[in-house]
């Protein structure tokens, strides 16, 4: 076992892990952010997706080890109490960009990360930043006009 900090969430947290854990395993079993699904484990859903350094990044296919002194941010990281829903999740839950919700989680990390460094993207720029996750209950449509939804939103919010 290996002490380590990680920044989570914009936290500092301090655990002990083995070297050969993934982010998901530390997310999920050390520190309880169940948000964060735990899917194939082979990179190839995307329900275990999080932002890291403003990336979206599959965690199962991440150690640990190679987050140090990065900036991961999970869903559980995205609202707050005081502000509420991320116009993300609130665009996602206004559209219907969801049903069993087992893939949203990582659908609205791609997004975010997607819409952090593009806030305007056009439909095929959204359908490539999506090309990792899969749903198996909505057909996608929804969810893509849940991220037009938040596009708009957050240009909203930036020229007020």
């Amino acid at each position: 076992m290996q002490e380590i900090e990680l920044q989570i969430n914009g936290r500092k947290q301090r655990l002990f892990i083995e070297t050969r854990d993934s982010l998901n395993f530390v997310l999920r079993e050390r520190l309880g952010l169940t948000g964060t699904k735990k899917g194939c484990e082979t990179g190839g859903c995307g329900s275990c997706t999080v932002v890291v350094d403003g990336m979206a990044v599959y965690s199962c296919m991440m150690y640990a080890m190679q987050a140090l002194g990065k900036n991961i941010v999970t869903i559980e990281g995205l609202s707050n109490p005081e502000k509420g829903l991320d116009p993300v999740q609130q665009a996602f839950m206004e559209a219907g960009g969801l049903q069993c919700g087992f893939c949203t989680p990582g659908f609205i990390m791609s997004a975010k990360a997607l819409l952090n460094s593009n806030p305007d993207p056009t439909q095929d720029e959204i359908k490539n930043s999506l090309v990792g996750n899969l749903c198996r209950c909505t057909g996608y449509v929804k969810i893509f006009e849940a991220i037009r939804l938040a596009s708009q939103a957050i240009r909203s919010s930036s020229s007020s």
